[in-house]
Formats: C-alpha cells, structure tokens, sequence
C-alpha cells in the first residue's frame, strides 16, 4: 500500500537537516521501502521539508517508518501528515 509522507521542517532547522541528511539517506536505502522521496524548497531554494512515497503493508508499518527516520528522531519536522496514496501517472 502506498502512503505520502508530507512534512514541513521547523523554521530555522536547516542545519538540522543537512546534519542528518547522511543518516537519512542511509535509512531509505537500507529500509527498502521508499519509491519516491525529495526535499521541498523555500522560495529561496533551500530545503524546508520532505514528500516521500512509501510503500509498506498498511498504515501502521508507515507511522512506524516515520517515526524512525533519523530526521523524525532529530526534531527536523514540525508537522508530519501520512496518507494512503494512488498512483496514476508515472
């Protein structure tokens, strides 16, 4: 099933995202679960947030992905919204 992980940093949080971005990149790869994920941008380019696609069993088996991203566990985010998913294009 596919979930869509929204999630808005908190204001001021960049370096808190480049500090665990390594981490954060390491989780995807080795949880497996991810089919598509990048950062959003501030009108300023630089990065403020997260869009990542899931694909896990149910909404459980995302909640708990969330909540172990290395962002998540460092305080990065200031709200995070999980929602079940349809792909149509692409």
């Amino acid at each position: 099933m596919l979930f869509a992980l929204m999630a808005h940093d908190k204001p001021g949080a960049l370096d808190i995202r480049k500090a665990n971005r390594d981490a954060h990149l390491a989780y995807i790869d080795e949880t497996g679960v991810v089919t598509q994920a990048g950062p959003l941008l501030d009108a300023n380019g630089d990065m403020c947030g997260s869009l990542v696609i899931l694909d896990v069993a149910d909404a459980a088996a995302a909640q708990g992905w969330a909540d172990n991203d290395p962002y998540a566990k460092a305080g990065l985010f200031a709200d995070v919204t999980l929602t079940p998913w349809k792909k149509v294009i692409g």
